[in-house]
């Protein structure tokens, strides 16, 4: 009886001791180790005992099975990480370290079905599961309306995929884009008319005239026209097609310390002008002012067969 007892716990012993040398593996090679290598690294252990302690892991939460091509690979568990997808199988646990890895970009469900290997009837089941835990969430991307992308819950979702301020619901908010455009010019505007009114010699009147991106910030900001909260870039967005329209120009000054943005030394700022002639026709075409240019693309949310501002530039 004795013996017996000696001899299990020295199984439970060399069970042990064969998880924490996997373990030790794991953190060894960050980006995971294949079963190929624990092998070879373990010639001594069968694969029944290494199967057992490998799923031992798995269920405890201390490694992830992740899939990097078609290699299938073990890797350490982020601690941190372990208290949130506790509970879940090894199927729900690599869904959701496919999608964790995805970022705040998401990911579409065909590239996790790609990654994961999963059946789309059992894919979707965990999908609703991890959803129903508040574990990951899916968001609707403006590049593709019919489409839906899934990252974790307690992730703020890419400019890329909600469109940024100039999108509410997957709709372009171009009402808000022409007021925004109006009141950054106004700013502009106002600030030339004092340089040009006071009695400053022309070189400090010119300079006078100029502001800066964080300044017309400052002023949109303090107006409380924008719903949502606006970045500087944003500003900067809208400046730019102003510059395209002809009635803002930009320079790059240098200053000492640092902008808003982190970078030293260099300023962005801009000055009203009244341009000397009419723009021809060919410059006025939408897409030169247009803050979405970069999105529009034959099939898509932005199209220029759909866009009604094309449509209004050619009647015209």
């Amino acid at each position: 009886m004795a013996a017996d007892n000696i001899v299990i716990k020295q199984e439970v012993t060399d069970a042990m001791n064969l998880e924490e040398r996997i373990l030790e593996m794991c953190k060894e090679e960050t980006k995971g180790v294949a079963d190929v290598y624990i092998k070879q690294q373990l010639p001594h252990i069968d694969a029944q005992q290494r199967v057992k302690a490998i799923n031992r892991l798995l269920s405890l939460g201390k490694i992830d099975l992740v899939k990097q091509g078609s290699e299938l690979l073990y890797r350490l568990k982020d601690p941190s990480s372990i208290s949130k997808v506790k509970g879940v199988d090894n199927q729900e646990r690599l869904v959701y370290q496919i999608i964790e890895e995805a970022g705040n970009k998401g990911i579409w469900i065909r590239d996790i079905r790609l990654r994961s290997n999963l059946l789309l009837t059992q894919l979707n089941k965990i999908l609703k599961t991890l959803e129903s835990r508040n574990l990951i969430k899916a968001v609707k991307s403006v590049g593709a309306s019919k489409r839906k992308v899934y990252m974790l819950f307690n992730l703020e979702p890419d400019r890329s995929v909600t469109g940024g301020a100039w999108y509410s619901d997957q709709d372009f908010e171009s009402e808000f884009v022409e007021v925004l455009n109006q009141q950054c010019y106004k700013f502009l505007q106002q600030k030339a008319d004092l340089a040009a009114d006071s009695k400053l010699d022309p070189i400090l009147r010119r300079n006078q005239s100029y502001g800066s991106s964080e300044d017309v910030w400052k002023f949109i900001r303090e107006l409380g026209i924008s719903k949502v909260e606006l970045a500087v870039e944003d500003i900067e967005t809208i400046l730019n097609t102003l510059i395209y329209d002809g009635k803002v120009e930009m320079t790059v000054s240098l200053r000492a310390g640092s902008t808003s943005s982190g970078t030293p030394g260099q300023v962005k700022l801009y000055r009203a002008i009244r341009p000397l002639t009419e723009p021809a026709g060919i410059m006025r075409v939408p897409c030169g002012v247009c803050p979405v240019f970069n999105q529009c693309y034959d099939g898509g949310t932005i199209s220029p067969s759909t866009c009604i501002y094309m449509k209004e530039w050619m009647d015209y």
